[in-house]
């Protein structure tokens, strides 16, 4: 397939939020309902996080559970949950920046299968590129403009438009918004209403956040409003985008969450061994497995208690007290 450009949603976007209430009320629920109330078959999603730091992966195996089809996953740097997501047909393109693994198993064999085949698409954009994208859409503005790209074969084949600085003539890459149809995103703490708070490196997740439509979080804590305020500078995600708070522990398992637990290694090694012994129908039968489980806390019980607290131990080691 070759590269599409998603058109900037700004203005569509606002105009649809204008009329769109997030009332500061309770918006507890579960992953199951939120995905079956906020994410649609077509729709695009910005998944938060970046590789497998954060990774929303509670709200992605609910999306697999559910059936959705012809998604677009949109996320700065992707793991192997693009390639599940890719495999499964739930998602049929991903924008990021990178899809791999991670170190000790190398780049992602099966979007690369499957784009070769033309059965899926990879819109190449450098990992700054993806966060002017969510910042112009957070801010309301079509477009920023940026040097990242330029002269290079991602500005070529995306055919992104120049524009030269009214200022200095300077010429500059004019990087379109993007407004997912839905952002999931996972973090350490939130109130019953969405106002969230994020440990460690933010990533990109406020800007995304703003730029979506419709928000939902997971969250390893759900503390008082009263605990948020005692810190107000760590929070980061306002609960008045928000539509849908989860409470989800491990929820970004097996990827890690900072200060939490590490990433699960044992299960990325899982993975890759399915897909070396049977290529796509081993990612097939991995994603199966996850989706197999009635809800997330089922799949997490299933891991090896043992297992589950060295992580965690580890997780917490890193977390200054």
């Amino acid at each position: 397939m070759s590269a599409r450009l998603i058109t900037p949603g700004t203005e569509a976007a606002r105009a649809e939020l204008s009329g769109h209430s997030r009332a500061a009320e309770d918006k507890r629920t579960t992953a199951a309902d939120a995905v079956r109330r906020l994410v649609t078959d077509g729709a695009v999603i910005g998944v938060g996080g970046t590789n497998h730091a954060r990774t929303p992966m509670a709200l992605l195996i609910e999306v697999l559970r559910q059936g959705r089809t012809g998604l677009t996953m949109t996320r700065p740097l992707s793991c192997f949950e693009a390639e599940v997501m890719l495999a499964t047909g739930a998602a049929d393109r991903v924008m990021t920046s990178w899809v791999g693994i991670g170190h000790g198993w190398g780049l992602a064999p099966v979007l690369r299968h499957l784009v070769e085949r033309g059965e899926a698409a990879f819109e190449e954009w450098s990992h700054l590129g993806i966060g002017l994208r969510y910042k112009a859409g957070a801010m309301g503005v079509p477009f920023l403009p940026t040097v990242s790209m330029l002269g290079s074969d991602i500005h070529r084949r995306l055919e992104l438009a120049t524009i030269a600085c009214p200022y200095t003539g300077q010429v500059l890459n004019a990087v379109p918004s993007l407004n997912p149809d839905v952002a999931l995103v996972h973090v350490q703490r939130a109130d019953a209403s969405g106002n969230a708070q994020i440990d460690g490196y933010q990533l990109m997740d406020a800007d995304l956040v703003l730029a979506s439509r419709r928000v939902i979080l997971t969250a390893e804590e759900i503390v008082p409003t009263d605990q948020l305020r005692l810190d107000p500078a760590r929070t980061l995600v306002p609960a008045f985008a928000v539509d849908a708070v989860v409470h989800q522990p491990m929820g970004a398992y097996p990827h890690e969450c900072y200060g939490h637990y590490e990433a699960d290694l044992d299960e990325f090694a899982a993975y890759m061994q399915a897909v070396r012994a049977d290529g796509l129908d081993g990612a097939r039968a991995y994603a199966a497995g996850l989706a197999s489980h009635a809800d997330h806390d089922a799949y997490i019980g299933s891991v090896d208690p043992g297992r589950r607290a060295a992580l965690r131990r580890t997780g917490e080691e890193l977390m200054p007290r």
